[in-house]
């Protein structure tokens, strides 16, 4: 009789809601090079409610299944999640950040010296417009420890959110501020922050994915729970500077994992994570009051 293991995750929904998933017409490969989102080759070392998903299962017997997957069990919703945290790598902003919505089906094989491949059909949606969109994604986690897993998807009404005149905006206010922005705790142990900081709570999420997306692996599934500080620097080559201490949450292991990064943004040239530093564990830390669910202030 195979073990159990029942992980039970709280639900909870983006501030405005989920909307009705709608059925999108056939879906093209995504140019990933339209976006300048990019993370450094070398590095050392969100979540977003599931609708209508009471629990997750975690069963010992699917955990390395192969053919149709539960939708609801570990395997299919760690894919996905990979596919979550790569859609923010590429589109990702302070105006533009992309949680999971549901797996609609999922089929994992065995791919000869490549490691596990995952086809997925998802719906994902844009937290700050509430948009839902569609899509199909490949996902293959390499056989060897330590490897990035691969992601095709192909999700391009991503791109049709115009996000351009708030991103123009929120660039002229920081770049000629003479005051560098800084804060703490987003959000709150009440779930609150102050509306001015959220383009910056979606900018370390979308950060995060870069280093959620490197971590991953058939033994994780991340959730950013904090972030615990955030620094203006300088701006440099016409890009806005931050430092961010982010505060990550693998669901599996439940432990809370602390990174520093450095990341740069202007609308020109997207989102880029310059450096990313795991830090060592705190035994002496408190958990971060909101490890559930970060979409339910976006």
């Amino acid at each position: 009789m195979s073990l159990r293991i029942l992980i039970v995750l709280a639900v909870l929904t983006a501030a405005h809601g989920s909307p009705a998933v709608p059925e999108l017409p056939g879906l093209e490969t995504t140019d990933v090079s339209a976006h300048p989102n990019s993370v450094p080759e070398t590095v050392e070392g969100m979540e977003v409610s599931e609708e209508g998903q009471e629990g997750l299962v975690v069963e010992e017997d699917d955990v390395m299944a192969t053919g149709e997957l539960n939708t609801n069990h570990y395997p299919a919703q760690r894919a996905a999640k990979v596919v979550q945290h790569y859609l923010n790598t590429r589109y990702g902003s302070p105006y533009r950040w992309v949680g999971l919505h549901r797996v609609h089906s999922a089929n994992a094989e065995e791919v000869a010296d490549s490691g596990r491949k995952y086809h997925l059909e998802i719906s994902v949606t844009e937290l700050i417009s509430n948009t839902t969109e569609k899509c199909s994604a490949d996902v293959v986690f390499p056989g060897g420890e330590g490897q990035t897993p691969q992601v095709q998807a192909s999700c391009e009404g991503l791109l049709k959110i115009s996000t351009t005149a708030q991103e123009e905006a929120l660039y002229q206010q920081y770049n000629m501020s003479q005051n560098l922005l800084s804060g703490h705790n987003l959000p709150d142990s009440y779930g609150q922050m102050d509306p001015g900081m959220k383009p910056f709570w979606h900018l370390g999420g979308v950060a995060s994915s870069f280093i959620m997306l490197n971590e991953s692996s058939e033994n994780t599934l991340y959730n950013m729970a904090q972030v615990a500080n955030i620094t203006q620097l300088e701006t440099e080559n016409n890009q806005l500077r931050f430092k961010y201490h982010v505060l990550l949450h693998d669901m599996i292991s439940q432990e809370i994992i602390h990174w520093k990064l450095l990341v740069t943004w202007s609308p020109a040239e997207g989102v880029k994570v310059l450096q990313m530093e795991k830090l060592s564990k705190c035994h002496h830390c408190e958990a971060p009051p909101n490890t559930k669910d970060q979409g339910n202030t976006a």
